[in-house]
């Protein structure tokens, strides 16, 4: 049996969040501002009102990130549960009838409490306390269940893989996290921080689309990601996000032909010291799971600038 993601989760504790800002916005017609380059020539027009948009977004995005960060740092044992919470969240869609996926429903009592939810609560607890500091310091209204809980899986992943560099680096957290740096795969996250402006759903999605994944049989896992737009090779790489015991769910999807491979790959990827193969592929994977059936608000979380009162500066 390969290297478990999860068994970086003894070294979460020792690691420094990765806050860079990812901007992201579409151009719409306002008053231009010229962007001049250092030689003098035109290099592009920019929208004055986008700029001050992506700027808002970005910092909230990344003060967002600090939060998460230091709440798993302090509750590493709760990684598997926030990757089930979000995963859970998301199979709920339904491409028939456009409903369901990444929605923030799985907050309500009624759904959280489905037995394959029963070991998430802890993981929810943590999305309640971090929402509400977020909520303190957003200048844009709160945060949306959707797009936190899938931060928050986020912030899980990539916590393991830095915990997994520091480690390589007999434990030290500078070096560790400039390993990571240097593996480049953080990059390949632009697209899911562009992905920011969920909407919550005002009520639970129907049951019987999530699987409790711990007895569900390969088949009926690969049946219902397929039926998300999902196959073998995604269900293999988000083996961490299926119960709490990776081992054991990738020794259940080794007994099938279709995604044997795909397992195999993962497990010696996650051998290398940069895990490359298996980071980009989760990334992926997870980026598109995140989004499933979803309008993204582009302009959500930002706020029009305070007005200046010209007529009361000092001149």
């Amino acid at each position: 049996m390969g290297v478990s993601f999860l068994s970086t989760l003894p070294s979460l504790l020792p690691l420094a969040h990765d806050s860079s800002p990812t901007t992201t916005t579409t151009i719409r017609h306002h008053p231009r501002l010229e962007l001049i380059g250092s030689s003098g020539s035109l290099v592009g027009t920019a929208n004055a009102a986008d700029l001050i948009q992506r700027r808002q977004r970005s910092e909230f995005q990344s003060k967002i990130k600090g939060t998460l960060f230091t709440a798993i740092k302090g509750n590493p044992d709760l990684v598997p549960s926030l990757l089930t919470l979000a995963l859970n969240d998301a199979v709920t869609y339904d491409k028939a009838t456009k409903s369901g996926g990444p929605n923030g429903s799985i907050r309500f009592s009624s759904e959280i409490s489905r037995p394959e939810n029963t070991r998430l609560s802890g993981a929810l607890s943590l999305i309640e306390e971090a929402k509400k500091e977020i909520d303190s310091y957003s200048k844009a209204g709160p945060i949306s269940y959707a797009d936190l809980i899938h931060y928050a899986a986020q912030s899980a992943v990539k916590s393991t893989f830095i915990a997994a560099a520091i480690r390589k680096c007999g434990g030290n957290e500078e070096k560790g996290n400039l390993l990571y740096t240097a593996y480049g795969s953080n990059g390949q996250w632009g697209l899911f921080d562009k992905q920011f402006g969920r909407e919550d759903a005002q009520e639970p999605d129907p049951e019987g689309r999530v699987p409790l994944w711990e007895k569900a049989s390969v088949q009926e896992m690969k049946d219902k990601f397929s039926a998300v737009g999902l196959g073998p090779r995604q269900l293999a790489v988000l083996s961490a996000f299926l119960g709490p015991d990776q081992a054991a769910t990738e020794a259940k999807l080794a007994s099938d032909k279709d995604v044997a491979p795909w397992v195999d790959k993962y497990q010696r990827s996650r051998e290398t010291v940069s895990q490359t193969d298996y980071e980009v592929d989760l990334i992926t994977t997870f980026t598109k799971l995140s989004t499933l059936g979803q309008q993204i608000n582009y302009e959500a979380y930002t706020y029009a600038p305070p007005k200046i009162d010209i007529t009361k500066l000092k001149l």
